[in-house]
């Protein structure tokens, strides 16, 4: 029997059926369900849950106590803070069936999401987007948006490096920690190269 090129707690459930990328470590009393993939070089801390058909890229990093349901798919670099949680279904009964219902939500590459935010189902959150902790998410979040609050509201962009940007009369901004420039042009942030 070969090894896995992963790390698992003994303590963790590996179903069969799912795919985990080399390097990647997986805590205390996860679960990971048959047809989920989870890039090389993740993080998933104690109590994880991973559903069938969550695709997590490479890199992504989930604290503690974080359920990613079926429809939830993440690019490389996300964070998925402590406690946050991803919904699936708009209008769940348990008296009613509605697997067939379940909506797709996609968090683009290097985007955050704070402790105890909740993200409801169908919404996608831009790159390197920031979502505050507390947050309830009710709609598209923009690439490098700032969001906070109950619902959840924009007050500001942040860098790629997770620095609040400031821009200037001219629509420019300097990321304070790495030097890297951004321009604001019609409601969008764009790194200058």
């Amino acid at each position: 029997m070969v090894a896995p090129l992963y790390y698992a707690h003994p303590t963790a459930v590996i179903d069969e059926g799912c795919e985990i990328g080399e390097g990647t470590r997986i805590w205390h009393f996860c679960h990971i369900m048959p047809g989920a993939r989870i890039g090389r070089n993740c993080i998933l801390g104690q109590n994880v849950f991973v559903g069938s058909g969550v695709v997590l890229g490479n890199n992504v990093k989930v604290q503690n106590n974080v359920s990613i349901y079926t429809g939830v798919e993440c690019a490389d670099d996300v964070f998925l803070g402590p406690s946050m949680v991803f919904t699936n279904v708009l209008n769940p009964r348990s008296a009613v069936e509605r697997k067939n219902e379940f909506r797709r939500t996609r968090v683009g590459r290097g985007a955050s999401i704070g402790a105890n935010a909740t993200i409801i189902c169908g919404h996608d959150i831009g790159e390197y987007a920031f979502i505050g902790a507390g947050a309830v998410v009710t709609k598209d979040v923009l690439p490098y948006a700032l969001v906070v609050g109950n619902p959840a509201r924009q007050i500001g962009w942040m860098s790629e490096y997770g620095e609040r940007l400031h821009f200037d009369a001219n629509g420019l901004a300097i990321c304070p920690s790495s030097g890297e420039r951004y321009v604001l042009e019609n409601g969008m942030v764009h790194k200058i190269s």
